[in-house]
């Protein structure tokens, strides 16, 4: 847990009680903060556990005298509008921060490192984890990723914070600044809690905000925003801009080419790195662009390319995430169930050839429209599609014509169904490599509580036809003991 002596005596508020909430009180509590708390959601009230904290409705506090109110990033601070208990705080000139702000407080001389983008801020903030930690730097990932910043540990000096950034916690920044600030990448999202494009461009670019010529901005530049975003951060000369491609060479930075080769072109040597389809958990486009990154940040800190290199090849990968299950019978089966939106399938869709391909769900709105639009180019690399939850009829007129598809209903058939036609494939050709992808362009609420409930079940499915027996999801075990 974080020390945060500034605290100590404080009368500081907390709105919102789950996983980020209960960890701000609980550390504002044990460094001497006098701590009132509260969730509009009485649930959340009966469970939480911070006996420390004072228990009260702040939609009627009086907030005079109360240093700041910690906000957790669910809760709207301006858009579509201020939650009350927000307008407030305002009010009284009580300042409206999130629990990772509590960072700016803390005693640690460590290293901040923030990343941010719509896309693999996960990967990203777990491959440097693991490239650090491998070259026997003490480096603590949390943030959006896994951990609450505020039960991360105090780290020494040359210690590293790897912290993943929603727009919604940048929003909540006041003091923190990071020392390498790192923006993948931006398409439309949450727009409704950002007032539209511009405010949740406005919100990503906070993550720059405060930087001086001792630190570094790392900009994604595959998109316009990114793009415009690059050209402004470079103009003010205020930090070293290091810009990342995926998708072309970028003078002075670091990109991978389209075989798959990561080039360091930050001193203008074009300097070959590593082939990144030597590595499991990093093929595809898009983990292109992940693996610049994460090689310019440990660069900056200090690490040498083999050393990166090394780091890179023996990364795991995250769970979900394109994870690599098993080969049964010369049959890949990847679990990409992560993969909730079309534009995330469309990653996994370019990395992979002869897919028996298991998609659908509850379709976000206005995503069929962007599965036509992405399948024009990659539906060679699909040999058939396996089509699962609410979304299937709507998936099968988009696949009409294109793609030969079939209505499973669930995912037990569906895995079923592709690995028979997988297998037959290999039979008729040896030559041909088939992958069983769970990708599925939909959110899992239809028939699951989460993608990780969804991933976990599709692990099983697969150990049953690995192994014959069945096996028990992570879900399914904690029912049972509870």
């Amino acid at each position: 847990m974080l020390r945060l002596p500034s605290v100590e005596n404080k009368r500081i508020a907390v709105l919102g009680l789950g996983k980020s909430g209960m960890a701000a009180a609980r550390a504002l509590a044990a460094n001497g903060a006098r701590v009132v708390a509260w969730d509009d959601d009485p649930e959340k009230r009966h469970h939480a556990e911070c006996p420390e904290a004072m228990m009260t409705d702040l939609n009627q506090y009086d907030f005079s005298g109360v240093a700041d109110l910690v906000l957790s990033p669910g809760i709207p601070l301006d858009y579509p509008a201020p939650h009350p208990v927000v307008t407030r705080a305002r009010q009284a000139g009580c300042r409206v921060i999130g629990e990772t702000e509590l960072l700016a407080r803390c005693d640690s001389p460590a290293q901040i490192l923030g990343i941010t983008g719509t896309n693999g801020k996960s990967t990203t903030t777990a491959l440097i984890t693991h490239i650090l930690k491998t070259n026997g730097i003490e480096a603590a990932a949390g943030g959006n990723f896994g951990t609450p910043t505020c039960q991360l540990p105090s780290l020494p000096k040359d210690g590293v914070y790897v912290l993943e950034m929603s727009s919604y916690q940048l929003d909540l920044l006041e003091k923190l600044v990071f020392d390498i600030a790192i923006f993948l990448n931006l398409s439309a999202d949450h727009l409704d809690r950002h007032g539209g494009m511009e405010g949740y461009v406005a919100a990503k670019e906070k993550i720059f905000r405060g930087q001086t010529a001792s630190a570094a901005a790392i900009i994604g530049i595959d998109d316009p925003s990114g793009q415009r975003i690059h050209r402004i951060i470079a103009s003010l000369n205020h930090q070293l801009v290091i810009p990342i491609s995926a998708r072309h060479s970028c003078s002075g930075g670091v990109y991978s080419r389209q075989d798959g080769w990561l080039i360091d072109d930050v001193s203008g040597d074009q300097n070959p790195i590593c082939d990144l389809n030597q590595s499991m958990a990093l093929k595809g486009r898009h983990n292109g662009q992940n693996a610049a990154a994460a090689f310019a940040a440990c660069r900056i800190i200090g690490l040498s390319i083999q050393d990166i290199a090394n780091g890179l090849n023996s990364f795991p990968g995250l769970p979900h995430r394109q994870e690599s299950i098993a080969n049964i019978a010369g049959v890949d089966f990847i679990n990409d169930s992560k993969a909730t939106n079309p534009e995330s399938s469309l990653q996994a869709l370019m990395a992979y050839r002869d897919i028996y391909w298991i998609v659908g769900g509850r379709a976000k709105k206005n995503s069929m429209g962007l599965l036509e639009k992405y399948l024009k180019k990659y539906r060679d690399h699909v040999r058939k599609a396996y089509l699962i939850g609410e979304a299937s009829a709507s998936l099968a007129a988009v696949l009409d014509g294109k793609i030969t598809a079939e209505i499973c209903g669930d995912l037990a058939v569906a895995t079923r169904c592709a690995f028979i036609d997988a297998q037959n494939m290999r039979r008729s050709d040896p030559s041909i490599q088939p992958v069983v992808l769970l990708s599925p362009a939909c959110a899992s609420f239809d028939q699951w509580q989460n993608f990780e409930e969804r991933g976990d079940a599709f692990r099983a499915l697969v150990w049953e036809l690995s192994s014959g027996k069945p096996q028990q999801t992570k879900t399914q075990q904690a029912r049972q003991e509870t």
